[in-house]
């Protein structure tokens, strides 16, 4: 009996290392949770809630947004900011974000110490100046602010959609947020007029989608397209060469141009170029050696490309206009502006897509447009039929690099599923750190 009890003990023993080795790896896939301590009552609380980084258990939790004519004075006057003045936090915030760049509309939050008696004592200030940015300060002790960044999410996205209309009107039909088409025409800015558009028309894209929590707050960038245009396929592959991102053709030539192709972003040709066109004012018939882009008066005129601005003024047919320089062939002309952008003299640089004025109706104009002009040594041409030769291609010793790129952009595009229901479908998502430094 002796033995066998001593064997039973020895058989418990060899299993007992056994059994903690099993629960040692079960621990290991066991999510840790996470604790705080509350800051007046020392109690221990699980898996805070927080926000801005601040544990939210201890506070209650004020907010609003800037009004018109509201200044920081106003906003924090209404609390007890215990020892420190308002002057004392405006110089504070001031050491990293202007305070003059408050802006109306944007919300603030104020986190109020929960057990204190009169319920107005302020721990924290937040002012998010945009969904991404925010500045946070600290009253507790002492006083410190600090201009932050939230944690941004990337979810990589697929889109397609066929012109009916316009490419905006074609995103908003497939729920894509619309600057997505800002994006593409910044891409395509020299190889496809987005004003002559024609139905039929087709996308497909692969992009970057930036997320504050659930919430979208943009496009990140493009990570490859393809552009079906009048029947001509145009691919855009995206390659890093002498340290700056660019598109390229599947040739490696740039998509980039010495001109862009219009110069505003969307909005449609209303008149074009003609040897004999019946004058909407004069009423005879006369040359118009230009393109009338019709647009919303305001709407920001961009440079087709780099260059000097040779003139500048205004005629009682032009109305407000510009000339630029672009080198010893090539000048362009900006008529009917409302005002010019800062800076804009004669002798001045700019650059391409450069704001160099704003819409208007100047001069002999029925309405709000561009009446944008185009010389060719010396001669008018029509601008939309001039050809720009494109900036430097793919090098030779950057060529299998950007082979293997290209192939694995035709691979994603193909894979884009036909039915349009699931052209917005996740492909994957990675994270920005949170709270960086500003």
């Amino acid at each position: 009996m002796a033995y066998r009890k001593l064997f039973s003990i020895g058989l418990s023993l060899i299993w007992i290392p056994f059994i903690f080795f099993v629960l040692g790896l079960s621990g290991k896939n066991k999510k840790e949770p996470v604790y705080a301590t509350d800051i007046n009552q020392n109690i221990l609380i699980t898996n805070p809630e927080t926000r801005f980084g601040i544990v939210t258990d201890s506070f209650h939790i004020e907010s609003g947004r800037i009004r018109w004519s509201q200044n920081l004075a106003g906003i924090l006057n209404r609390y007890d900011l215990g020892e420190h003045s308002v002057h004392q936090i405006a110089r504070e915030i001031d050491r990293v974000f202007d305070v003059t760049r408050f802006r109306a509309g944007r919300p603030y939050y104020f986190f109020l110490d929960k057990y204190d008696t009169t319920g107005r004592r302020v721990s924290y200030f937040v002012y998010e100046n945009t969904p991404k940015e925010y500045v946070k300060v600290n009253l507790q002790g002492g006083l410190n602010a600090r201009k932050l960044e939230r944690e941004i999410r990337l979810e990589r996205k697929v889109c397609q959609g066929t012109i009916e209309n316009s490419l905006w009107a074609t995103m908003q039909k497939n729920d894509v947020k619309p600057t997505l088409a800002l994006k593409l025409s910044e891409v395509y800015a020299w190889s496809i007029n987005f004003f002559r558009l024609t139905e039929g028309d087709r996308f497909r894209v692969i992009y970057d989608e930036e997320y504050v929590d659930s919430t979208s707050v943009g496009i990140h960038k493009i990570h490859t397209a393809c552009f079906v245009h009048k029947g001509g396929k145009y691919y855009a592959i995206p390659f890093v060469q002498d340290s700056t991102r660019d598109f390229y053709d599947l040739e490696g030539n740039s998509l980039r141009r010495q001109f862009l192709k219009a110069p505003l972003r969307f909005s449609r040709i209303s008149s074009g170029y003609s040897l004999s066109r019946m004058h909407p004012i004069l009423n005879y018939r006369r040359p118009h050696r230009g393109v009338d882009y019709a647009a919303p008066a305001g709407t920001p005129i961009h440079a087709i490309g780099d260059g000097v601005v040779i003139d500048k003024g205004y005629t009682r047919g032009a109305g407000y206009y510009i000339k630029i320089r672009h080198n010893s062939i090539y000048v362009t002309g900006y008529n009917h502006l409302s005002r010019y952008a800062r800076g804009m003299k004669e002798g001045q640089h700019v650059n391409q897509g450069q704001t160099i004025g704003y819409v208007g109706s100047t001069g002999y104009s029925t309405g709000p447009h561009l009446d944008f002009r185009f010389w060719k040594n010396g001669h008018a041409v029509n601008p939309l039929k001039v050809e720009a030769p494109p900036v430097e291609p793919i090098k030779a010793e950057n060529r299998t690099e950007f082979t293997q790129i290209k192939q694995q952009c035709l691979r994603e595009l193909k894979n884009i599923p036909n039915d349009p229901s699931q052209s917005a479908s996740y492909k994957g998502q990675k994270r920005h750190p949170p709270d960086r430094e500003g």
